[in-house]
Parts: structure tokens; C-alpha cells; sequence
């Protein structure tokens, strides 16, 4: 009778250690979809200021079309991606849009001195920051989940609830350094 009782308590035990990792997982699960929804929400307010930038410059250069449309499309293309990978690459391309307009506003010095220009820049560059720290947190969110499900007994839980590996937040080599830093311009 005792050995029953010593079989039940185990698996008791076992059901209750299971339940502990699966809810463990759960929570990271819940803790990147959170984490990316606020990269989601900074890029959302870096694509709110870019109109108003693009305005600000068509206001004094306004025959660079060229540049300006790029914007307009890589802003376009960055809107419509979804998920990390793709999203990480049309941002990548909008940084590097962002890198040559605000290149062409070197050109124009009465448009360096707009204070419309430079506030737009500061809450830009304010942005840009954001963006970094919040993609930052996203990606150990990502690489602590998928920790989790790769080691022994996550792994063997993790099937269970259908969990599979997420995606990292990454950005395009030669990029990186236009998403993660502020944009410079020289006075």
C-alpha cells in the first residue's frame, strides 16, 4: 500500500514540475510578444515623425524628389512589414533613406537652422534611441524563450503548447549603425 502511495506522490510531483515549466515558458512566450509590441510601438512614432520631416525638407529641397520619395517608400515598405525579420529589414533600409536626407539638409543651410528641422531631428534622434533599447529587450526576451525551449526539460514540454522558436529583431549589415544610433548632423 505504501508503494502506491509513493507512485501517486511522484507522479503528483512530475504533473506539478511539468506545469511549473510549461507556465515558466508561457510567460516568456507572453514576455516577447509584450517586447515587441513596444519595438512595434516606437517604430510606429518614428513613422509618424518621418511626414513631417519629409514636409520640413520639400519646404527648402524640395527639387531632391529622389531622396524624398525614397523616404516616402522606405517609410511605405517599413508600415507593411510584419514580423521581426522582415520588419528588421525594411527598417534597415529606412534608416539608410534617413541617412542620405538628412546628408541632403547639409546641403541647405537655412534649413540646418529651422527650428522645425531641429526639433523634428531631437524627437528623431530621442526615436532612434528608443528604438535600440526596445529592440535590445526584445531580442533577450527571444533568446531567454528560446533558451527555454531548447534546454532539457523545456524541450520536452514545449511541444506540448505548440511553442517553436521565435526570430530575432535583426537589422541588415551595414544598417545597424543608422537603427542604432542617433542621426548626425554636423553644424
Amino acid at each position: 500500500m505504501s508503494g502506491l502511495f509513493i507512485f501517486i506522490g511522484l507522479i503528483v510531483i512530475v504533473v506539478f514540475f511539468v506545469i511549473a515549466i510549461y507556465n515558466r515558458i508561457v510567460a516568456l512566450n507572453q514576455r516577447t510578444d509584450q517586447a515587441f509590441a513596444d519595438v512595434d510601438v516606437q517604430l510606429k512614432q518614428r513613422h509618424d515623425l518621418i511626414p513631417n520631416l519629409v514636409e520640413t525638407v520639400k519646404g527648402y529641397a524640395g527639387h531632391e524628389r529622389e531622396t524624398l520619395e525614397a523616404v516616402i517608400n522606405a517609410r511605405s515598405a517599413a508600415q507593411a512589414a510584419h514580423g521581426p525579420v522582415e520588419q528588421g529589414a525594411a527598417e534597415g533600409v529606412l534608416g539608410a533613406a534617413l541617412g542620405r536626407l538628412f546628408a541632403l539638409a547639409e546641403q541647405y543651410p537655412d534649413l540646418k537652422a529651422n527650428t522645425n528641422f531641429l526639433e523634428l531631428q531631437r524627437e528623431l534622434s530621442d526615436v532612434e534611441n528608443k528604438i535600440a533599447a526596445a529592440r535590445r529587450f526584445f531580442n533577450n526576451a527571444v533568446q531567454e524563450f528560446n533558451t527555454a525551449i531548447q534546454q532539457i526539460p523545456g524541450n520536452l514540454v514545449a511541444p506540448l503548447g505548440g511553442f517553436k522558436e521565435k526570430e530575432y529583431f535583426e537589422v541588415p549589415e551595414g544598417s545597424r549603425e543608422q537603427i542604432e544610433a542617433a542621426p548626425e548632423v554636423s553644424f
